[in-house]
Order: C-alpha cells, then sequence, then structure tokens
C-alpha cells in the first residue's frame, strides 16, 4: 500500500486560524536546494535543538518542542492523538508555480519502522501530489500517510501556497493497529540487500542531511 487516507479529518478553520499567527514567523527556506524549483519553506514544531528555525534532522536525539508549537494548541491536540513518538514536526510550505522535483527518501516507509503524516492546513485544487503512478488532490483538514522511500513529487500550479502539518513518527503497537484498521499489509518486511548495495545506499545516504537517512545508515551498518 502506497498511501493511505485516513477515516478521520481534522478542523480546517481551527488549523487555519492557528496558522495566521505563525505566519509572521521567519521559515527558513528548504535545506534540499538541489531536489526543488522555486521556493519552498519549512518552520519547525518540534525540533532536535528546539528552535523554531532549526529546519535540521538530527540523528539520536530526543526532539523537543518549539515557540511555534506553544502558539498552535490545536496542533498540540493533534499531536497528542497520536499515540507514538514524534520525531520532528514541522510546518512546509510550497510557494505558487514551484515544484519539488521526483525524488525518494530511502528507508521513509511503514516497513522501515517510522512514517510520516501529512495533514494539508492550506491547498488549492491544482496541487498535484504523485506517489509512483497515483497522483492525489489532498484536501484541508484531511491526514495522509504515503511511502516517501517510493519516488514522489509535488507541483503548485496554483495561486495559493500549499501549506501543510508534517510528523515523522514511530511505529508502534498503536500505529500497527491503526494502519492494519485501513488496510495496511503488517507482513510487508523492509527489503534486504548485499553488502555491495548496501554500501552505494550508505554512500548516497551519507550526502543526505535528514534524521530517516541518518537511522536508515544506522540499521544498513548493523544488519553487516
Amino acid at each position: 500500500m502506497n498511501y493511505i487516507r485516513f477515516s478521520h479529518t481534522y478542523n480546517g478553520d481551527k488549523l487555519s486560524a492557528e496558522l495566521e499567527r505563525v505566519l509572521q514567523q521567519d521559515w527558513p527556506l528548504h535545506f534540499n536546494a538541489k531536489d526543488f524549483n522555486g521556493d519552498w519553506r519549512s518552520i519547525s514544531l518540534r525540533s532536535a535543538t528546539g528552535n523554531s528555525q532549526d529546519i535540521y534532522a538530527q540523528a539520536n536525539v530526543v526532539y523537543k518542542d518549539t515557540p511555534v508549537l506553544e502558539m498552535m494548541p490545536y496542533v498540540r491536540e493533534i499531536l497528542d492523538t497520536w499515540q507514538c513518538e514524534k520525531e520532528a514536526v514541522r510546518l512546509l510550505s510550497l510557494a505558487p508555480g514551484s515544484e519539488i522535483k521526483p525524488h525518494k527518501d530511502m528507508g521513509c516507509g511503514y516497513a522501515d519502522g517510522n512514517f510520516r503524516i501529512h495533514i494539508p492546513i492550506i491547498t488549492n485544487p491544482a496541487v498535484n501530489f504523485t506517489v509512483e503512478d497515483a497522483t492525489l488532490h489532498l484536501q484541508a483538514g484531511e491526514c495522509w500517510y504515503m511511502d516517501f522511500g517510493l519516488t514522489h513529487s509535488i507541483v503548485n500550479h496554483g495561486n495559493t501556497a500549499r501549506i501543510h502539518l508534517i510528523m515523522d513518527c514511530i511505529r508502534n503497537e498503536w500505529t500497527d493497529r491503526l494502519f492494519a484498521a485501513h488496510g495496511f499489509d503488517l507482513s510487508e518486511k523492509a527489503p534486504s540487500y548485499d553488502a555491495a548495495t548496501k554500501a552505494r545506499m550508505i554512500e548516497e545516504l551519507e550526502k543526505l542531511d535528514t534524521d530517516i537517512a541518518r537511522n536508515l545508515i544506522a540499521s544498513l551498518k548493523a544488519e553487516s
């Protein structure tokens, strides 16, 4: 299963109202400059340092709430309903006419033990979110999982920014029950690789600056 639209939705009006205050803050450009054209910005609600402008991922750290999360009590309620460990939590804004190029985030699938949740806050009908061969149109307040270990891309052809709440979470028994209830096959296993393939994967992952990449490197080395 490449993606799930969960059955529950969140209050789009509350999310938008809280976002208005946060839009006055400084949103740094996303650090993966090679992966996008246009303007792609982020601000952290949970980061490795507790700083809202710290959008960099770190491995083997305890993530901390930032001042931006204090500005968004409804978002905190949403986070609390997810009974699992949360790592990075961010708001990501893709400006009109901007594109996140097709790419893969290796190790970022549920079978790998971690997963990413998208909750749109501001969007428009001309935002195309593609995962493999499926083009998705995520609506404000909906809640989605996508396997970002697969090829994915986003293009904003609209006239407004696309802003999502994004949570990086760690799999546990509670999330297993949730995913199974939405049709996910829990018997799916993360793929295994030979030594040469692992070495090439580690080399490529080391070029990235994400917690997921570093965690996957550690897992690959542990299997050696």
